[in-house]
């Protein structure tokens, strides 16, 4: 919700299960540490919302997903917005967040 208040692309959990099929987008879990090692997208990367510009790939054309815990949280909204901001130009919002991911029934992963 916040993400398309905030102008940006969304992407739905089934579409995001595609295209990390064909290894394209670099996935990005803002969520607790706890909740991340708990259940995740599969290949979802960590990151704490106060992130460091090194953190996220070099390449500004990688394709990047920011998602956290459901369409009410802020924290993919803000940090995706944070990328476009350092130049990246293939920025996404899963904005049904983890909980829209589980409630679709599709697979995680968990652990460290």
């Amino acid at each position: 919700m916040f993400a398309m208040l905030m102008g940006l692309k969304g992407i739905a959990p089934r579409e995001l299960q595609a295209r990390i099929g064909t290894g394209a987008p670099t996935v990005f879990d803002l969520n607790a540490e706890r909740s991340w090692l708990q259940a995740r997208v599969p290949g979802a990367r960590h990151l704490a919302p106060d992130f460091e510009a090194a953190a996220l790939p070099a390449d500004l054309a990688t394709s990047l997903v920011f998602y956290c815990s459901n369409p009410l949280c802020r924290k993919a909204p803000n940090a995706a917005r944070r990328a476009e901001k350092l130049g990246y130009t293939d920025v996404r919002v899963m904005s049904a967040g983890i909980a829209g991911w589980l409630g679709a029934g599709l697979p995680t992963e968990s652990g460290a």
